[in-house]
């Protein structure tokens, strides 16, 4: 099954906020360490943001869908662009960048029942943490930090119904090196 890739050259993608007790957030470290970021993967032709949700838990962190319960999603698509030298010219159809339906789910199982090694290939994490809610936002790379800010915003309001957790000290610097909208609810449809 193929990826999809939308007519301006957008990628099918579902991210997953998974949450646990008292508001902390899933980081895992791409395997070779390569960065800090959420579990996330591209929706195939012919199947649902859901199905690829639950297909991309259990492949990259070997949860089921048992293991979860959906607590909201993103009302629209959020993009990101890649930087020109993450596009891989010589690929059709032309791939520049992510658009994403996120998740936020409520991690009710044991930390036991993490496993990296359910792909059959080579492992998307080697190493995770819980994390502070807005530390994501700090950890990824700089050219997802918005998406990311946009889709904890979103989310945050049914996580945090009282209100979102407040800002941490470095949320200022995030916004001058590459996040220039942080905080912002804008979304592209």
């Amino acid at each position: 099954m193929t990826d999809v890739i939308d007519p301006d050259g957008f990628r099918a993608n579902v991210g997953i906020v998974l949450m646990h007790e008292g508001g902390r957030v899933f980081l895992g470290r791409r395997t070779g360490g390569g960065g800090w970021q959420f579990p996330q993967g591209g929706i195939r032709r012919g199947e649902s943001a859901e199905a690829a949700l639950f297909r991309e838990l259990r492949e990259e962190i070997g949860l089921e869908a048992a293991d979860v319960e959906i607590r909201g999603r993103t009302h629209r698509w959020l993009r990101y662009r890649l930087p020109q030298r993450y596009v891989r010219h010589g690929r059709r159809p032309l791939c520049i960048g992510q658009k994403q339906r996120w998740f936020l789910l409520e991690y009710r199982g044991a930390e036991a029942r993490f496993r990296f090694d359910a792909t059959g290939e080579q492992p998307e994490f080697d190493r995770w943490r819980w994390a502070d809610y807005w530390e994501p936002v700090r950890e990824v790379i700089y050219f997802k930090r918005e998406v990311y800010s946009r889709a904890l915003h979103e989310l945050g309001q049914t996580a945090f119904p009282r209100g979102l957790p407040p800002y941490p000290s470095w949320w200022g610097t995030a916004r001058r090196h590459g996040a220039a909208r942080i905080g912002t609810s804008s979304s592209q449809a």
